[in-house]
């Protein structure tokens, strides 16, 4: 049984992942599984290596860049893997989606992203009176964004399809945590931990809005084509600084930058429930398939009946 192997590294492992349909896709360096309980019972593996931006051009890897190319690159491995779990659990043939397509399903979705969550909070706070300081209307502004996603977080969440795919979330946080503290990895052992963890998108995506206020403020308050100009120019840095702040809580044992992580894992009780074992076990299995690759199925998935390995 594979172990977590963080307490006898020079330095830590990270892994990241995120839910997907009746699943978990895990990723780790260059490989990424995907892990789904089928109708039947069993458990559809996938397992993939893809090749970073980082490794191929170095620079992308210097910190704040690779926080925006991650950022990216997430979205387009999400977009697939979502995809690919649809396929594997409805067990349609031939309806996996192109990369160029998943590409275009990215550009679609950030652009959506960009009107909700920048574009319409700069252009409803020319509601409130023009004439106040621009770092009272930068804050104004920031408000407004933070209602809109607390607004889309909650509508979601009162999605009755939503709660199997947020206990796969819950079930990704406790198999991480499992492999963090260098516990077996198996469902008993994971379970014990909390389905919150600071390294999580949710978190990330509150400390970007948090920190576009600050950045956003130091331009002043431009007429509206400018102010949508600066944002947009801004983001990829807004999402870099985010990236390194992220990393920087979670490894940081300073009680301090422990308290800058508090809201995002408080949002995170909305996007998490409590996974059963079957569903850790879902989770545990991709996390074996990134951190040793090219072992048999029964190592990453033995204890679950019916695996089906695609490699």
């Amino acid at each position: 049984m594979l172990q977590g192997g963080t307490e006898t590294m020079e330095k830590p492992q990270l892994v990241g992942g995120q839910a997907v349909l009746e699943g978990v896709m895990m990723r780790h360096h260059d490989q990424i599984a995907i892990a789904c309980r089928r109708g039947d019972n069993s458990i559809s593996l996938i397992s993939e290596k893809t090749v970073p931006l980082a490794s191929r051009f170095p620079i992308l890897g210097w910190p704040i860049l690779r926080g925006a190319v991650a950022f990216f690159e997430s979205l387009i491995i999400g977009v697939r893997a979502l995809n690919l779990s649809a396929a594997e659990v409805l067990q349609e043939e031939g309806e996996e989606m192109q990369d160029w397509q998943a590409f275009l399903v990215v550009l679609l979705g950030l652009g959506l992203g960009i009107a909700l969550f920048f574009v319409l909070p700069t252009y409803l706070a020319k509601l409130v009176p023009q004439h106040w300081h621009p770092v009272i209307l930068n804050l104004v502004e920031g408000l407004i964004r933070l209602a809109i996603f607390l607004a889309y977080l909650f509508l979601v969440t009162r999605w009755s399809e939503m709660k199997r795919f947020f206990a796969y979330h819950g079930a990704e946080h406790k198999a991480i945590f499992c492999f963090e503290a260098g516990d077996p990895l198996q469902a008993e052992s994971a379970q014990r931990y909390s389905t919150l963890h600071p390294r999580c998108g949710t978190s990330f995506l509150f400390i970007v809005m948090v920190l576009s206020i600050l950045l956003f403020s130091l331009f002043g308050w431009p007429p509206l084509p400018q102010r949508i100009a600066i944002r947009l120019i801004l983001l990829p840095l807004v999402a870099g600084i985010s990236y390194e702040a992220i990393r920087l809580t979670a490894r940081s044992s300073s009680p301090l930058l422990r308290l800058f992580t508090v809201p995002g894992l408080w949002l995170q009780r909305m996007t998490t429930n409590e996974p059963d074992n079957g569903q850790l076990e879902v989770a545990l299995c991709a996390l074996k398939a990134v951190l040793d690759p090219g072992r048999g199925q029964d190592d990453y998935c033995g204890d679950s009946p019916g695996v089906s390995n695609n490699v």
